[in-house]
C-alpha cells in the first residue's frame, strides 16, 4: 500500500541544496568503496536517488543536481589539494588516511564547495555539520567536523572571516 504524498509541498531550494550535499558525500563514499568513476556514480544517483519514492524508505528528496555535480566534480578534480587542506586542519596524529571513509568523503565534498567560492563558508560549515549529524547521530563527530571545516574555510576564504 503506497501513501499519497500529493498534498506535500515540493522541497524548497534550500532543502534541495542540503540533499545535494548529502548525496555528494554518499557518492564520494561510494566511489572510494567501489572504485567507480565519478560519472558512473553520478549517473546512479541521478537515476536512483534524486526524487525517488520507495515504500521502505519513504521519499528521497529531490536534490539540486547542479550543486551535486559541482561538488562531486571539484572534490574529484581537487582531491589532492582538498586532502592536503584537510590534513593541515586535522591534528598531526590524525592524517586523513586514519579517518573513516565517510568522514573523508564529507571533508572532500565540503572542501569542493569551499573551493568553488559560491556559498558563504559559514553556510558550507553549517550544512556539512548537519550532514555529519545524519551519519553520526550519537557522537562528537559533528564538533570535530565543525572544527576541521572551520580551519579549512579560514585557509581557503580568509576574507569571509574578517570582522
Amino acid at each position: 500500500m503506497t501513501e499519497d504524498h500529493s498534498h506535500l509541498k515540493p522541497p524548497s531550494k534550500r532543502d534541495m541544496r542540503s540533499a545535494a550535499r548529502l548525496y555528494a558525500v554518499q557518492a564520494l563514499f561510494q566511489m572510494e568503496a567501489s572504485d567507480m568513476t565519478v560519472d558512473k556514480v553520478r549517473r546512479q544517483f541521478y537515476d536512483h536517488f534524486f526524487g525517488l519514492k520507495t515504500e521502505e524508505e519513504g521519499e528521497f528528496i529531490d536534490g539540486d543536481a547542479d550543486l551535486f555535480h559541482e561538488i562531486t566534480e571539484l572534490a574529484v578534480n581537487d582531491q589532492v589539494k582538498i586532502d592536503q587542506m584537510t590534513d593541515r586542519a586535522l591534528v598531526a596524529k590524525w592524517p586523513i588516511g586514519r579517518i573513516d571513509s565517510t568522514m573523508r568523503a564529507l571533508f572532500r565534498a565540503a572542501g569542493g564547495e569551499l573551493i568553488s567560492g559560491r556559498t558563504p563558508p559559514k553556510v558550507v560549515i553549517n550544512e556539512f555539520v548537519d550532514v555529519a549529524k545524519g551519519f553520526y547521530p550519537d557522537g562528537k563527530e559533528s564538533k570535530f567536523v565543525n572544527a576541521v571545516l572551520d580551519h579549512m574555510a579560514r585557509e581557503v576564504r580568509p576574507e569571509a572571516f574578517k570582522a
